[in-house]
């Protein structure tokens, strides 16, 4: 299957643990299955919000292979493949595009420091070189309050130069709206996805191609009818209570807050486990963050998904 062309608002899905700890397949399933019926319209799973760097090289694939087995269109995933170790990200890549998907979200090799823009693009090209496919399109993840090792204009300048057809946009998650508005200035057709749903209606004003949003786990709906009417009389007033969503869930440590809003709104407590070294809400921090989305119009009914 070929490269997608991402748009809209795509939901970095939480990854599903069981007590004691290993993955839970079945119940990713579902909450895949559920965020799509929410209407997003697309899933980047593994990756920040889906704790991909605390899941194994087998663990990915063996999720990616059951999510395509259940029946979700690989056209729709954009999976983290972004890896330190070059041979990793290779197979990662390579795995994800034999199974179909729609793209990669890729992350910079995070652990030497400083790195230089040629080092980067020697990493990005090996990869692309090796994995030698016509439908791997490549997205660029930018997270350096995460990684340390951000990705700069220069580079994005020269693989899309290099990797016109393969190089297809860039997720930013840097919280800095002024990196976000130089890149669609500077980049105008490049898919630029900001990382908060808060910012969304300017940036689409500005031409991004929408966002991927840990919100979007328990928001999508509301996300994706901003994005589906960004252009009407009605778009700055369905950008306030999205905003609003995504400043009371980003008050607390956002995966944990995803987990327990998820557990809640699908009535399925095992949601809320996270592996090592993530920790839980308290189950005060959890009370309250659900009454502040209630007081601010999120409904909590019950929402069966399996």
């Amino acid at each position: 299957m070929a490269k997608a062309d991402f748009a809209g608002v795509l939901v970095p899905a939480i990854t599903s643990f069981q007590a004691d700890l290993e993955v839970d397949a079945p119940l990713f399933l579902g909450v895949c299955r559920w965020l799509l019926a929410q209407g997003a319209n697309g899933l980047a799973v593994f990756g920040t919000t889906s704790e991909a760097n605390s899941l194994s090289i087998a663990e990915r694939r063996h999720l990616l292979e059951h999510l395509v087995e259940g029946g979700i269109d690989p056209s729709l995933l954009l999976p983290g493949t972004g890896q330190s170790a070059l041979p990793d990200a290779v197979e990662l890549t390579r795995h994800a595009v034999s199974v179909g998907c729609g793209g990669v979200l890729m992350l910079p090799p995070f652990y030497y420091k400083p790195i230089s823009v040629e080092g980067l693009f020697a990493f990005y090209s090996e990869v692309i070189e090796r994995v030698g496919s016509s439908d791997l399109g490549l997205w660029l993840y930018h997270i350096p309050q995460m990684t340390g090792v951000g990705i700069p204009h220069d580079l994005i300048e020269r693989l899309i130069k290099r990797y016109p057809d393969t190089v297809l946009g860039i997720k930013d998650s840097s919280g800095d709206w002024s990196n976000t508005e130089a890149m669609l200035t500077r980049f105008p057709g490049f898919r630029i996805f900001p990382s908060s749903e808060g910012v969304l209606l300017k940036a689409m004003r500005l031409g991004a191609a929408g966002c991927i949003t840990a919100s979007g786990n328990i928001n999508a709906a509301a996300i994706r009818q901003l994005v589906d009417n960004w252009k009407s009389p009605d778009a700055d007033a369905l950008q306030e209570p999205v905003a609003d969503v995504r400043n009371i869930f980003s008050s607390y440590p956002l995966i944990p807050a995803a987990k327990a809003v998820m557990a809640t709104l699908l009535r399925e407590p095992g949601l809320a486990q996270l592996r090592p070294p993530l920790t839980p809400l308290s189950d005060t921090q959890s009370s309250e963050l659900i009454a502040r989305l209630e007081k601010a119009g999120h409904a909590f009914k019950p929402a069966p998904f399996m």
